[in-house]
Protein backbone atom coordinates (compact mmCIF):
# COMPACT_ATOMS: atom_id res chain seq x y z
CA UNK A 1 0.00 0.00 0.00
CA UNK A 2 1.23 3.73 -1.26
CA UNK A 3 2.06 5.75 2.18
CA UNK A 4 0.93 9.58 1.22
CA UNK A 5 1.84 12.51 2.79
CA UNK A 6 -0.02 16.04 2.29
CA UNK A 7 1.76 18.91 2.57
CA UNK A 8 -0.84 21.80 3.56
CA UNK A 9 -0.52 25.86 2.31
CA UNK A 10 0.53 28.29 4.44
CA UNK A 11 -2.57 30.99 4.57
CA UNK A 12 -1.66 32.35 7.63
CA UNK A 13 -0.31 35.97 6.13
CA UNK A 14 0.97 36.74 3.21
CA UNK A 15 4.64 36.62 4.70
CA UNK A 16 4.66 33.24 5.46
CA UNK A 17 6.47 31.48 2.50
CA UNK A 18 7.91 28.78 3.91
CA UNK A 19 7.10 24.88 3.71
CA UNK A 20 8.31 21.81 6.08
CA UNK A 21 9.74 19.63 3.10
CA UNK A 22 11.34 20.86 0.11
CA UNK A 23 10.70 19.58 -3.26
CA UNK A 24 14.71 17.75 -3.01
CA UNK A 25 13.98 16.00 0.07
CA UNK A 26 10.73 14.95 -1.12
CA UNK A 27 11.90 13.56 -4.34
CA UNK A 28 14.02 11.72 -1.49
CA UNK A 29 11.54 10.21 0.26
CA UNK A 30 9.70 9.08 -2.82
CA UNK A 31 12.48 7.56 -4.27
CA UNK A 32 14.24 5.62 -1.34
CA UNK A 33 10.43 4.77 0.49
CA UNK A 34 7.73 5.28 -2.00
CA UNK A 35 6.37 7.68 -0.56
CA UNK A 36 3.69 9.78 -2.08
CA UNK A 37 3.24 13.41 -1.67
CA UNK A 38 0.41 16.09 -2.22
CA UNK A 39 0.89 19.37 -1.97
CA UNK A 40 -2.18 22.39 -1.75
CA UNK A 41 -1.44 24.75 -4.97
CA UNK A 42 0.09 27.97 -3.56
CA UNK A 43 0.79 31.02 -5.64
CA UNK A 44 3.30 32.94 -2.30
CA UNK A 45 5.19 29.86 -0.98
CA UNK A 46 8.81 30.18 -1.54
CA UNK A 47 9.69 26.87 -3.72
CA UNK A 48 6.19 27.27 -6.56
CA UNK A 49 4.30 24.53 -7.66
CA UNK A 50 5.87 23.31 -11.03
CA UNK A 51 8.91 23.36 -8.75
CA UNK A 52 7.24 20.34 -6.84
CA UNK A 53 5.58 18.89 -9.91
CA UNK A 54 8.61 17.97 -11.49
CA UNK A 55 9.84 15.94 -8.53
CA UNK A 56 6.57 13.56 -8.62
CA UNK A 57 4.59 15.58 -6.22
CA UNK A 58 0.93 15.73 -6.91
CA UNK A 59 -0.60 19.17 -7.01
CA UNK A 60 -3.83 18.87 -5.23
CA UNK A 61 -6.52 21.07 -3.08
CA UNK A 62 -7.73 17.86 -1.72
CA UNK A 63 -5.30 16.08 1.16
CA UNK A 64 -8.21 13.62 2.14
CA UNK A 65 -6.01 10.36 0.99
CA UNK A 66 -3.16 11.52 3.03
CA UNK A 67 -1.61 9.46 5.89
CA UNK A 68 -0.14 12.35 7.84
CA UNK A 69 -0.33 16.17 6.86
CA UNK A 70 2.46 18.67 7.05
CA UNK A 71 2.37 22.36 7.65
CA UNK A 72 4.34 25.07 9.18
CA UNK A 73 1.50 27.22 10.98
CA UNK A 74 -1.43 26.64 13.19
CA UNK A 75 -4.23 25.46 11.21
CA UNK A 76 -7.64 26.46 10.99
CA UNK A 77 -10.40 24.43 13.07
CA UNK A 78 -12.58 24.35 10.02
CA UNK A 79 -10.38 22.50 7.63
CA UNK A 80 -9.23 20.10 10.07
CA UNK A 81 -10.33 16.43 9.45
CA UNK A 82 -11.17 13.75 11.60
CA UNK A 83 -8.71 11.37 12.44
CA UNK A 84 -5.93 12.70 10.67
CA UNK A 85 -2.26 12.88 12.01
CA UNK A 86 -1.15 16.71 12.12
CA UNK A 87 2.41 18.26 12.24
CA UNK A 88 2.91 21.68 12.72
CA UNK A 89 3.93 24.27 15.43
CA UNK A 90 0.82 24.24 17.06
CA UNK A 91 1.72 26.86 19.74
CA UNK A 92 -0.50 25.60 22.39
CA UNK A 93 2.03 24.35 24.97
CA UNK A 94 1.65 27.64 26.90
CA UNK A 95 -2.31 27.59 27.45
CA UNK A 96 -2.27 30.28 24.31
CA UNK A 97 -5.30 31.44 24.39
CA UNK A 98 -5.89 31.84 20.65
CA UNK A 99 -5.11 28.84 19.99
CA UNK A 100 -7.49 26.92 22.40
CA UNK A 101 -10.42 26.49 19.94
CA UNK A 102 -8.31 24.62 17.33
CA UNK A 103 -6.88 22.21 19.83
CA UNK A 104 -10.30 21.65 21.42
CA UNK A 105 -11.61 20.96 17.90
CA UNK A 106 -8.46 18.50 17.13
CA UNK A 107 -9.71 16.90 20.36
CA UNK A 108 -13.23 16.44 18.51
CA UNK A 109 -11.81 15.29 15.74
CA UNK A 110 -9.71 12.66 17.33
CA UNK A 111 -6.82 13.68 15.54
CA UNK A 112 -3.39 12.98 16.39
CA UNK A 113 -1.43 16.34 17.32
CA UNK A 114 2.83 16.66 16.49
CA UNK A 115 4.22 19.41 17.40
CA UNK A 116 7.43 20.03 16.02
CA UNK A 117 8.53 22.42 18.93
CA UNK A 118 8.29 19.31 21.03
CA UNK A 119 10.68 16.92 19.18
CA UNK A 120 13.86 17.04 21.42
CA UNK A 121 16.67 14.36 21.65
CA UNK A 122 17.57 12.52 24.67
CA UNK A 123 19.45 15.84 26.46
CA UNK A 124 16.30 17.89 25.48
CA UNK A 125 18.21 19.65 22.64
CA UNK A 126 15.44 20.70 19.62
CA UNK A 127 15.97 18.90 16.67
CA UNK A 128 13.46 20.36 14.17
CA UNK A 129 13.57 23.97 14.28
CA UNK A 130 13.89 27.30 12.41
CA UNK A 131 15.45 28.57 15.84
CA UNK A 132 18.99 29.94 14.18
CA UNK A 133 17.14 31.36 11.13
CA UNK A 134 14.98 33.57 13.40
CA UNK A 135 17.95 34.72 14.98
CA UNK A 136 19.65 35.85 11.69
CA UNK A 137 16.71 37.67 10.72
CA UNK A 138 15.89 39.02 14.31
CA UNK A 139 19.94 40.57 14.67
CA UNK A 140 19.53 42.36 10.86
CA UNK A 141 16.50 43.55 11.86
CA UNK A 142 17.64 44.93 14.91
CA UNK A 143 21.08 46.22 13.28
CA UNK A 144 18.42 48.02 10.33
CA UNK A 145 16.38 49.64 13.43
CA UNK A 146 19.33 51.23 15.34
CA UNK A 147 20.85 52.52 12.29
CA UNK A 148 16.91 54.45 11.52
CA UNK A 149 16.98 55.12 14.82
CA UNK A 150 20.43 56.94 14.88
CA UNK A 151 19.13 58.74 11.79
CA UNK A 152 16.47 60.43 13.79
CA UNK A 153 18.27 61.71 15.85
CA UNK A 154 21.36 63.00 13.50
CA UNK A 155 23.95 60.58 13.80
CA UNK A 156 25.46 59.31 10.50
CA UNK A 157 26.24 55.36 10.94
CA UNK A 158 26.89 52.29 8.91
CA UNK A 159 24.34 50.95 10.34
CA UNK A 160 21.91 53.01 8.46
CA UNK A 161 22.85 51.55 5.45
CA UNK A 162 21.75 48.04 6.41
CA UNK A 163 18.68 47.16 5.08
CA UNK A 164 15.34 44.59 6.53
CA UNK A 165 15.79 41.35 6.17
CA UNK A 166 13.77 40.19 3.34
CA UNK A 167 15.00 43.00 1.19
CA UNK A 168 18.11 40.47 0.48
CA UNK A 169 17.80 38.13 -1.96
CA UNK A 170 19.46 35.67 0.22
CA UNK A 171 20.94 35.25 3.73
CA UNK A 172 24.37 35.01 2.36
CA UNK A 173 24.10 38.38 0.15
CA UNK A 174 22.81 39.70 3.81
CA UNK A 175 26.06 38.05 5.51
CA UNK A 176 28.15 39.55 2.83
CA UNK A 177 26.68 42.97 3.37
CA UNK A 178 27.15 43.22 7.42
CA UNK A 179 30.58 41.98 6.37
CA UNK A 180 30.92 45.18 4.28
CA UNK A 181 29.54 47.12 6.99
CA UNK A 182 32.00 45.95 10.00
CA UNK A 183 34.62 46.73 7.37
CA UNK A 184 33.14 50.28 7.07
CA UNK A 185 33.46 50.51 11.20
CA UNK A 186 36.79 48.98 11.52
CA UNK A 187 38.55 51.72 9.14
CA UNK A 188 36.23 54.63 9.81
CA UNK A 189 33.84 53.67 12.89
CA UNK A 190 30.92 55.75 13.87
CA UNK A 191 30.29 58.64 15.59
CA UNK A 192 32.16 58.58 18.99
CA UNK A 193 28.74 59.82 21.23
CA UNK A 194 27.48 56.17 20.34
CA UNK A 195 30.44 54.66 22.11
CA UNK A 196 30.23 52.84 23.67
CA UNK A 197 28.28 50.47 21.41
CA UNK A 198 27.19 47.66 23.58
CA UNK A 199 24.91 44.89 22.29
CA UNK A 200 23.49 42.74 24.74
CA UNK A 201 21.97 38.86 24.20
CA UNK A 202 19.94 37.54 26.29
CA UNK A 203 19.84 33.87 26.08
CA UNK A 204 22.53 31.47 24.26
CA UNK A 205 20.59 28.85 23.02
CA UNK A 206 20.11 28.19 18.73
CA UNK A 207 18.32 31.52 18.56
CA UNK A 208 21.12 33.45 20.09
CA UNK A 209 23.81 31.18 18.03
CA UNK A 210 22.28 32.28 15.15
CA UNK A 211 21.85 36.15 16.19
CA UNK A 212 25.55 36.05 16.97
CA UNK A 213 26.87 34.65 14.17
CA UNK A 214 25.76 37.50 11.58
CA UNK A 215 26.40 39.31 14.82
CA UNK A 216 30.43 38.36 14.09
CA UNK A 217 30.61 39.58 11.01
CA UNK A 218 30.76 42.75 12.39
CA UNK A 219 34.29 44.21 15.03
CA UNK A 220 33.81 43.27 17.96
CA UNK A 221 34.84 42.53 21.76
CA UNK A 222 33.63 40.01 23.74
CA UNK A 223 32.77 41.91 27.84
CA UNK A 224 32.09 39.33 30.49
CA UNK A 225 28.13 40.45 32.26
CA UNK A 226 29.40 40.95 35.66
CA UNK A 227 32.42 43.16 34.33
CA UNK A 228 30.30 45.52 32.13
CA UNK A 229 29.52 48.97 34.50
CA UNK A 230 33.10 48.76 35.84
CA UNK A 231 34.19 49.01 31.84
CA UNK A 232 32.28 50.71 30.73
CA UNK A 233 34.84 53.88 31.27
CA UNK A 234 37.66 51.74 29.66
CA UNK A 235 35.89 51.32 26.76
CA UNK A 236 33.48 54.63 26.40
CA UNK A 237 36.19 56.09 23.75
CA UNK A 238 36.76 53.01 21.31
CA UNK A 239 34.20 54.03 18.18
CA UNK A 240 35.66 51.29 16.13
CA UNK A 241 34.14 48.12 16.98
CA UNK A 242 30.89 47.17 19.05
CA UNK A 243 31.39 45.49 22.74
CA UNK A 244 29.29 42.10 22.86
CA UNK A 245 27.87 40.67 26.08
CA UNK A 246 25.63 36.93 26.48
CA UNK A 247 23.67 37.17 29.49
CA UNK A 248 23.23 33.63 31.14
CA UNK A 249 20.47 32.81 33.94
CA UNK A 250 23.13 33.31 36.58
CA UNK A 251 23.63 37.22 35.26
CA UNK A 252 20.09 38.21 35.19
CA UNK A 253 18.77 36.68 38.49
CA UNK A 254 19.45 36.63 42.03
CA UNK A 255 17.60 34.01 43.93
CA UNK A 256 15.76 35.45 47.08
CA UNK A 257 18.24 33.76 49.36
CA UNK A 258 20.89 31.54 49.99
CA UNK A 259 23.22 31.57 46.62
CA UNK A 260 22.13 30.57 42.73
CA UNK A 261 21.80 27.36 41.45
CA UNK A 262 20.53 26.86 37.92
CA UNK A 263 18.63 23.82 37.97
CA UNK A 264 17.06 25.63 41.36
CA UNK A 265 16.12 28.49 39.06
CA UNK A 266 14.36 25.99 36.86
CA UNK A 267 12.40 24.36 39.44
CA UNK A 268 11.58 27.10 41.41
CA UNK A 269 11.55 30.24 39.46
CA UNK A 270 9.56 32.18 42.07
CA UNK A 271 12.27 31.79 44.14
CA UNK A 272 14.27 34.07 42.25
CA UNK A 273 13.84 37.75 41.55
CA UNK A 274 15.36 40.29 38.36
CA UNK A 275 18.19 41.98 38.57
CA UNK A 276 18.42 42.71 34.68
CA UNK A 277 17.08 45.79 34.96
CA UNK A 278 20.54 46.82 36.36
CA UNK A 279 22.19 46.33 32.68
CA UNK A 280 19.66 49.01 31.18
CA UNK A 281 21.70 52.15 31.49
CA UNK A 282 24.82 50.30 29.94
CA UNK A 283 22.90 48.87 26.63
CA UNK A 284 22.33 50.55 23.70
CA UNK A 285 20.96 46.98 22.04
CA UNK A 286 19.50 44.23 23.39
CA UNK A 287 18.37 40.79 21.73
CA UNK A 288 15.99 38.83 23.16
CA UNK A 289 16.58 35.21 22.51
CA UNK A 290 15.72 33.69 25.77
CA UNK A 291 12.95 30.65 26.40
CA UNK A 292 10.59 32.34 28.80
CA UNK A 293 7.16 31.22 30.32
CA UNK A 294 5.05 33.34 33.28
CA UNK A 295 6.44 31.38 35.83
CA UNK A 296 9.73 33.41 35.24
CA UNK A 297 10.75 36.76 36.13
CA UNK A 298 10.24 39.17 33.57
CA UNK A 299 13.59 41.01 32.98
CA UNK A 300 12.48 44.34 31.00
CA UNK A 301 9.31 46.23 32.53
CA UNK A 302 7.44 49.44 32.26
CA UNK A 303 8.22 50.04 35.98
CA UNK A 304 12.02 49.84 35.87
CA UNK A 305 12.26 51.54 32.25
CA UNK A 306 10.70 54.24 34.33
CA UNK A 307 12.69 54.27 37.83
CA UNK A 308 15.87 54.13 35.14
CA UNK A 309 14.35 56.79 33.16
CA UNK A 310 17.18 59.76 33.10
CA UNK A 311 19.86 57.43 32.57
CA UNK A 312 18.33 55.28 30.12
CA UNK A 313 17.61 58.41 28.18
CA UNK A 314 21.59 59.58 28.61
CA UNK A 315 23.32 56.38 27.38
CA UNK A 316 20.77 53.29 28.04
CA UNK A 317 18.69 50.89 25.64
CA UNK A 318 17.88 52.70 22.49
CA UNK A 319 16.51 49.29 20.69
CA UNK A 320 15.32 46.23 21.69
CA UNK A 321 14.70 43.17 19.16
CA UNK A 322 12.80 40.90 20.63
CA UNK A 323 13.30 37.35 18.31
CA UNK A 324 11.41 35.72 21.54
CA UNK A 325 8.66 37.82 21.30
CA UNK A 326 6.46 36.55 24.19
CA UNK A 327 3.55 39.38 24.15
CA UNK A 328 3.68 40.97 27.43
CA UNK A 329 6.25 38.46 28.34
CA UNK A 330 10.44 38.57 29.28
CA UNK A 331 10.13 41.74 27.60
CA UNK A 332 7.04 43.29 29.53
CA UNK A 333 6.85 46.20 26.40
CA UNK A 334 6.26 43.94 23.79
CA UNK A 335 2.76 44.99 23.38
CA UNK A 336 1.98 42.52 19.96
CA UNK A 337 3.82 41.09 17.13
CA UNK A 338 4.88 42.26 13.79
CA UNK A 339 5.38 41.57 10.51
CA UNK A 340 7.55 42.86 8.50
CA UNK A 341 6.72 45.67 6.36
CA UNK A 342 5.65 47.29 9.92
CA UNK A 343 8.39 45.24 12.08
CA UNK A 344 8.69 47.72 15.46
CA UNK A 345 7.31 50.00 17.55
CA UNK A 346 8.45 52.93 20.35
CA UNK A 347 7.71 52.97 23.81
CA UNK A 348 7.59 56.15 25.87
CA UNK A 349 8.48 55.08 29.33
CA UNK A 350 7.95 58.75 30.81
CA UNK A 351 4.50 58.65 29.63
CA UNK A 352 3.50 54.53 29.46
CA UNK A 353 2.59 55.14 25.60
CA UNK A 354 3.46 53.44 22.50
CA UNK A 355 3.94 54.69 19.25
CA UNK A 356 4.24 52.77 15.98
CA UNK A 357 7.49 52.69 13.84
CA UNK A 358 10.66 54.03 14.95
CA UNK A 359 10.90 57.24 16.69
CA UNK A 360 14.36 59.43 17.60
CA UNK A 361 12.70 59.21 21.81
CA UNK A 362 11.90 56.20 23.58
CA UNK A 363 12.92 52.56 23.13
CA UNK A 364 12.45 50.62 19.76
CA UNK A 365 11.12 47.62 19.83
CA UNK A 366 11.59 45.08 16.91
CA UNK A 367 9.14 42.57 17.61
CA UNK A 368 8.41 40.55 14.27
CA UNK A 369 6.97 37.04 14.99
CA UNK A 370 7.55 34.89 12.16
CA UNK A 371 11.24 36.34 11.67
CA UNK A 372 12.83 32.59 9.56
CA UNK A 373 9.99 33.57 6.94
CA UNK A 374 12.72 36.54 6.00
CA UNK A 375 14.75 33.84 4.63
CA UNK A 376 12.43 31.29 3.82
CA UNK A 377 14.39 29.36 1.04
CA UNK A 378 17.42 28.74 3.26
CA UNK A 379 15.13 28.25 6.35
CA UNK A 380 12.66 25.87 4.82
CA UNK A 381 15.89 23.81 3.02
CA UNK A 382 17.47 23.40 6.94
CA UNK A 383 14.06 22.30 8.15
CA UNK A 384 13.33 19.75 5.55
CA UNK A 385 16.62 18.61 6.14
CA UNK A 386 16.30 17.77 9.65
CA UNK A 387 12.19 16.41 9.34
CA UNK A 388 12.88 14.60 6.42
CA UNK A 389 14.55 11.72 8.22
CA UNK A 390 11.65 11.00 10.99
CA UNK A 391 8.89 11.28 7.94
CA UNK A 392 8.94 7.43 7.16
CA UNK A 393 8.11 6.25 10.27
CA UNK A 394 5.46 8.33 11.42
CA UNK A 395 3.18 7.75 8.35
CA UNK A 396 4.11 3.68 8.71
CA UNK A 397 3.42 3.78 12.18
CA UNK A 398 -0.12 2.44 13.29
CA UNK A 399 -2.08 5.03 15.43
CA UNK A 400 -4.74 2.38 16.07
CA UNK A 401 -2.64 0.85 18.46
CA UNK A 402 -2.71 1.13 21.86
CA UNK A 403 -0.51 4.57 22.87
CA UNK A 404 2.38 2.68 25.02
CA UNK A 405 2.45 0.33 22.14
CA UNK A 406 2.69 2.62 18.70
CA UNK A 407 6.51 1.82 17.13
CA UNK A 408 8.06 5.74 16.80
CA UNK A 409 10.92 7.41 17.60
CA UNK A 410 11.60 8.41 21.19
CA UNK A 411 11.98 11.87 19.72
CA UNK A 412 8.37 11.77 17.80
CA UNK A 413 7.01 10.03 20.69
CA UNK A 414 7.28 12.72 23.08
CA UNK A 415 6.31 15.07 20.25
CA UNK A 416 2.58 13.59 20.12
CA UNK A 417 0.27 16.23 22.20
CA UNK A 418 -2.70 14.75 20.97
CA UNK A 419 -3.10 10.84 20.32
CA UNK A 420 -6.55 9.96 18.56
CA UNK A 421 -8.23 13.16 20.55
CA UNK A 422 -6.77 12.86 23.93
CA UNK A 423 -4.03 14.78 25.22
CA UNK A 424 -1.22 11.92 26.05
CA UNK A 425 -0.05 11.80 30.00
CA UNK A 426 3.12 14.68 29.53
CA UNK A 427 0.32 17.57 28.36
CA UNK A 428 -2.33 16.44 30.49
CA UNK A 429 -1.58 19.95 31.98
CA UNK A 430 -2.94 21.87 29.42
CA UNK A 431 -6.60 20.73 30.57
CA UNK A 432 -6.37 23.66 32.38
CA UNK A 433 -6.56 26.01 29.48
CA UNK A 434 -9.10 24.21 27.77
Amino acid sequence: MIKTIGIRREDKNEWERRVPLVPGDVLELGDRYGIKTIIQPSKIRIFNDEEYRRVGAEINENLKSADAIFAIKEIPPHVLEHGKTYLFFSHTIKGQPYNMNMLKRLMELECNLIDYELIVGRKNNRLITFSRYAGFAGLIETLHAFGRKMELNGYATPFAEIKQAYQYDSLEEAKNHIRKIGAMISENGFPKELSPLTVGFLGYGNVSKGAQEVFDLLPFKTVPADQLEQSIDKIAADNHCLFKIVFKEEDIVKPLSGTFNLQNYYDHPERFSSVFHNYLPNLKILINCIFWTEKYPRFVTKENLKKSLTLIQKSGIKVIGDISCDINGSIEITKEGTMPDKACYTYDAENDNFVDGIKDNGITVMAIDNLPCEFSREASSSFSGELKSFVSDIITADFREDYNEIKLPYEIKKAIILYNGRLTEEYEYMNQFL
